[in-house]
């Protein structure tokens, strides 16, 4: 067990159609190592009751999150964010508007926007790459929801997951949106309060869902304060390699927080 000197709060935030429960592995190793974890269900995620229907906006979406920051009393020690895929957009949110509650965004294998373009310039770029037939049984709705299907999900991002995860998703999954429109005519993230925050990126090697290449291009466009890389991982590194993926987040926190 950690020292309750060396005690940190982890805030864990999921990808699109995803919830808390991906986080299941990961959670009970970074509590046996002393620290305090809240993962958190976003708006129409897990088993938030909302329906994504209803959602217009990434504000709306992160809602969840930032109650949460909002909840921290003035003056506690910084937390720890930690967001995966689609979740990078509400890292990016939160650490725009609570700056001084973070004490390092960790970015693992998540969108990675910019203060120098539009919220959506990332997103579009990742979306305008993939050819249509990629997405393979994934639903796709004028409206911008979604939701992956279960062949795209053990081809592109479970495809180094036991059997058992694949099913849980397959089970678990709730539809979700990119939220590109409302994000094109969002206000930049802002250097004071996003561009402040230190970012660790972590790069997931074997992902098919956000390649490599795609990976280092955002790390390049916004850059970051530090790249770890997970070896042998693929999208959901949180359940094909949990054990690694704790020891890299415990290096952070002895460096950054």
């Amino acid at each position: 067990m950690a020292s309750t000197q060396c005690k940190k709060h982890f805030i864990l935030v999921h990808g699109s159609c995803h919830g808390a429960w991906c986080w299941y592995k990961l959670k009970p190793r970074l509590e046996s190592a002393g620290h305090r974890i809240s993962v958190v269900d976003l708006a129409a995620s897990g088993i938030h009751p909302a329906k994504i229907e209803d959602l217009h906006s990434l504000s709306d979406y992160s809602e969840p999150l930032l109650k949460l920051l909002a909840s921290l009393p003035a003056g506690d020690e910084k937390v720890v964010l930690v967001g995966h895929s689609y979740g990078g957009m509400n890292l990016a949110l939160a650490t725009d508007l609570f700056p001084e509650k973070v004490a390092v965004a960790v970015f693992l294998t998540a969108f990675l926007p910019d203060t120098h373009h539009r919220p959506s310039h990332v997103l579009e770029k990742f979306l305008e790459n993939i050819p249509n037939d990629a997405w393979l049984d994934t639903e796709l709705s004028d409206g911008g929801i979604m939701l992956l299907g279960p062949k795209f999900l053990s081809s592109y991002l479970y495809q180094l997951c036991s059997q058992e995860d694949v099913e849980l998703a397959k089970t678990l999954m709730r539809p979700s949106s990119y939220f590109v429109e409302d994000l094109s005519k969002a206000k930049k993230f802002s250097e004071e309060g996003y561009g402040s925050v230190p970012r660790v990126f972590m790069i997931c090697n074997q992902d098919l869902g956000i390649t490599m290449e795609f990976q280092l291009w955002m790390i390049q466009n916004a850059g970051v304060n530090e790249v770890l890389e997970l070896k042998d991982a693929d999208h959901m590194a949180m359940l094909s390699k949990p054990q690694e993926l704790c020891e890299l987040l415990l290096q952070v926190v002895s460096k950054f927080a």
